[in-house]
């Protein structure tokens, strides 16, 4: 089913292509950690034309039961990927993935990291910094350290390149 968001058909796009991709992009987020369902929706909604979806044509899309889209929509609304929105008028409710959710995907890793480095830090001063161990949480927490400067650099620089490529409303 080829579709703008509720359930219509678009001319011009072809089912299975983008089954096809949905499938295998979705393969490539579960080798990189995410869990499968959670994969398979974020994909869908992805490629879908209007961003948004219900629960009901998710499942219709992907061939799967409410509660597993509901699984996996509770798990990417946690990790800021998708976000849910009422229909007007009505009780159902639609997924949607907006055009900065790889921003908001990092932005919230950001917020992992800076929590992350606060353990760290206790690490280090409770077993020392001159133990084994303590130099290791050390170095662990030097590298995100590392890590978070440069993620708000280049988060920077992607807000700059995609107001210049995308324009300042996507």
């Amino acid at each position: 089913m080829t579709e703008t968001g509720a359930g219509e058909s678009v001319a011009g796009r072809d089912p299975e292509a983008v089954s096809r991709f949905v499938e295998g992009f979705a393969a490539q987020l579960v080798d990189a950690g995410m869990q499968r369902m959670a994969a398979r929706v974020f994909a869908a909604l992805l490629a879908s034309d209007a961003g948004a979806l219900t629960s009901a044509e998710l499942g219709e899309q992907l061939q799967v039961s409410p509660a597993a889209v509901s699984g996996a929509v509770r798990y990417l609304s946690q990790v800021h990927m998708v976000s849910r929105e009422r229909e007007p008028g009505s009780r159902r409710e639609r997924y949607r993935v907006h055009s900065d959710q790889w921003y908001e995907a990092l932005t919230n890793r950001d917020a992992i990291l800076k929590r992350w480095e606060q353990t760290l830090r206790v690490g280090v001063d409770s077993l020392g910094a001159e133990t084994p161990g303590g130099r290791r949480i050390s170095e662990t927490l030097a590298f995100f350290e590392y890590m978070q400067g440069e993620l708000t650099h280049l988060m920077d620089r992607w807000r700059e390149e995609r107001a210049r490529t995308f324009g300042q409303g996507s």
